[in-house]
């Protein structure tokens, strides 16, 4: 599970790491900026918001794992970032499997070629697939969940890809079609801090 802790202060991530919390989240570099530097040792740090090419270098020396790398362009200015400051970063490739036109991500269509393409990039870690369901629509994410599990199958044979699907609202569905990580935000801290 990871700990989605945009928008709560440091003590309530104190208190989800006390209650067992290892992997948390941020979306944005400059609220991340502001608080992961005094909780690093709290565990790994994700980045799952969209991060634009000029905040790369920035948000490296934030963060252990980057969930939504969204363009082969994004990847390579993480892989340079990457090799310049010697860090190898894992890394998640975001696919809209919900197939929304206001979410970020490669299609469906061309995940299978961004895997192959980041796979081959020397700094970054490719660990798995990452993906969001429509937002109220439960029929909708079982079956953006069940596409992404597909995706993995088979543009990854071999890799032991994880996949990175659900989010409060929808986990349960999410762990019951394949997930490996969950990013939980509200149902976690809605009673922290």
């Amino acid at each position: 599970m990871v700990a989605v802790s945009k928008f709560h202060g440091f003590d309530a991530i104190q208190e989800a790491a006390a209650a067992g919390a290892t992997h948390f989240a941020e979306s944005r570099v400059q609220e991340a900026r502001d608080k992961v530097p005094g909780l690093k040792g709290l565990g790994t740090w994700h980045f799952i918001g969209h991060l634009q090419t000029n905040k790369v270098r920035q948000a490296l020396g934030l963060f252990d794992v980057f969930q939504s790398v969204d363009s082969l362009h994004l990847a390579e200015k993480l892989d340079e970032a990457a090799a310049e400051a010697g860090k190898e970063p894992g890394v998640f490739v975001q696919v809209n499997c919900s197939r929304e036109p206001q979410k970020h991500g490669f299609s469906p269509e061309e995940a299978p070629q961004a895997v192959e393409a980041i796979a081959r990039l020397g700094h970054l870690r490719l660990e798995g697939l990452m993906g969001m369901a429509p937002a109220g629509d439960p029929d909708g994410a079982r079956a953006a969940f069940r596409l992404l599990r597909g995706l993995r199958e088979a543009a990854a044979p071999g890799r032991a890809l994880r996949l990175s699907m659900g989010m409060s609202g929808d986990f349960e569905a999410a762990v019951e079609e394949g997930a490996d990580l969950v990013r939980v935000g509200s149902a976690i801290f809605q009673t922290a801090g």
